[in-house]
């Protein structure tokens, strides 16, 4: 039974010359690259490529690239700086439809005492600007609002959040883990403060991470102990997934082009057959502002898990949502924020591609999916 893989946007699969890139430094290459002598530089070397690497995916300069253990370590460490470096402030702005890895922490600093201020968005997912404007006080110490929701994929209007916000001298902060790579992130033209991004999103391995904080930034560490990166995390480097993530970046980059052209019409075509075939569905986000890689389409008077069971059985790999929040027999976070109709909500998928999608894992989809809502439907006990 063949796999069709269509949950990228819960992880994606090691690039070949990612691999390749990383094993020398598994074996070979196993020097510290804090050491002084001539075996530890050559890795050192390799590191500073690395980060050059990915500097240039965002426009960055190589200084401002700081490496972590993943997206939820680059968030933690961004609210948590900017919390202590504005001792204060103590009010934080954020969406309602964030992912958990900012969710979760927000709402761990609003239990010690801090203001919490989660702006709304509409039926099409999309930010409500007048709610967020008047969310900015003197006393917001940061704003942390994702580039691209992980569940719709719908992109929200950073350059005019980032501007208001520094307009009133507020940090600002994005989760940028499902846009890095997708789309392209100039931070020569964005007045963002700190973005994070996660190595396994766009084809680096688990485990490594980036989290990019702009010249004159005031900075504080998270994790305290060596000197590494500049200070600012400490912790010996993970050397192969660092120079994993270099090669995703600098793969990224000149695959960009396939991300908004060949991906995004095969997810178009998937989308528009799905919705022909099968009557009583909906696509649930903005069909204008979004990756070029992700639909969500919900099918009336199913269940979600249902079916992803049936698909598993035919090989097919897809999400009901955040893959933090796999197993909830809620509907999600973020399409309860939408207002979606609980007979639809609950019964969403999410079908996310990448550049490893053919025309034939389409076709199957398209031939397999119909059936299954058919059969769950004569089987479920929702009806109209």
């Amino acid at each position: 039974m063949q796999t069709v893989y269509l949950d990228n946007n819960a992880t994606s699969a090691i690039a070949p010359e990612v691999r390749e890139a990383m094993l020398p430094y598994f074996s070979e290459f196993y020097g510290n690259p804090s050491s002084m002598y001539t075996f530890g530089g050559i890795v050192g070397k390799k590191v500073a490529e690395a980060r050059e690497q990915v500097a240039s995916l965002f426009h960055a300069d190589a200084s401002e690239i700081l490496f972590t253990s993943c997206g939820s370590e680059s968030d933690n460490t961004a609210i948590w700086s900017a919390i202590m470096t504005q001792p204060e402030k103590r009010h934080i702005v954020t969406s309602c439809v964030e992912h958990p890895a900012i969710l979760n922490v927000v709402e761990y600093w609003e239990h010690q005492g801090y203001r919490v201020t989660r702006v709304p968005v509409d039926d099409l997912g999309r930010m409500d600007l007048d709610a967020y404007a008047a969310a900015l006080t003197a006393d917001t110490a940061l704003v942390s609002v994702m580039f691209a929701n992980n569940e719709t994929g719908n992109l929200f209007p950073i350059a005019r959040m980032a501007e208001m916000a520094k307009e009133k001298g507020i940090l600002f902060h994005t989760d940028a883990v499902q846009a890095a790579g997708k789309i392209d992130i100039d931070l020569t033209r964005l007045p963002i403060d700190m973005l994070s991004v996660s190595g396994h999103k766009l084809h680096a391995p688990k485990g490594i991470g980036v989290l990019y904080i702009r010249k004159g930034i005031i900075f504080r560490p998270f994790l305290r102990g060596g000197h590494q990166e500049r200070g600012r995390r400490a912790g010996t480097e993970n050397v192969p997934y660092i120079v994993g993530m270099g090669v995703a970046a600098d793969s990224a980059v000149r695959n960009m082009g396939e991300e908004q052209t060949r991906v995004a019409a095969l997810r178009d075509r998937l989308e528009s057959g799905l919705l022909a075939s099968i009557p009583q569905s909906r696509v649930n986000g903005d069909p204008e502002h979004r990756l070029p890689n992700t639909t969500n389409i919900s099918f009336k008077n199913v269940e979600g898990e249902a079916i992803l069971l049936m698909l598993d059985r035919l090989g097919i790999c897809a999400s009901s949502g955040s893959a933090c929040t796999s197993g909830s027999l809620e509907p999600s976070h973020v399409l309860r924020a939408m207002q979606v109709p609980f007979n639809y909500a609950h019964g969403s998928v999410r079908l996310s591609l990448s550049r490893y999608s053919t025309a034939a894992e389409i076709d199957y989809v398209l031939k397999e999916l119909p059936p299954v809502i058919a059969t769950l439907r004569k089987l479920s006990p929702f009806k109209d």
